[in-house]
């Protein structure tokens, strides 16, 4: 699959962690008045919200020609939460401590 045929997923990835996954998780921690919830509770939290959206995910059809562009999709979709189970999203990290200092 050529690199443009990937664009608009790979830049949907690239958002779609902290502007779906971090901001509903720190309106969840404010309703519920959690200031300092742990880095834990709050990766386990965004991903609880991205997963609302794997519908999505899986919304292309099962057709041939749609066969690279979803693996593709289940490739980043696991990389993504790998990386916020680890930290490594460094934006989600950046709105944790935003959420912490800010609240």
């Amino acid at each position: 699959m050529r690199n443009d045929e990937r664009f608009e997923i790979q830049r949907a990835f690239d958002l779609l962690p902290h502007v779906v996954g971090s901001s509903w998780a720190v309106i969840w921690f404010r309703m519920k008045g959690i200031k300092k919830p742990t880095r834990e509770e709050y990766r386990d939290k965004t991903l609880e919200f991205l997963k609302k959206i794997e519908p999505v995910f899986d919304s292309y059809p099962k057709d041939e020609e749609f066969s690279e562009i979803m693996k593709y999709i289940e490739y980043r979709k696991n990389e993504e939460y790998d990386k916020i189970k680890t930290g490594e999203n460094k934006e989600v990290e950046t709105r944790y401590d935003r959420y912490v200092d800010y609240g």
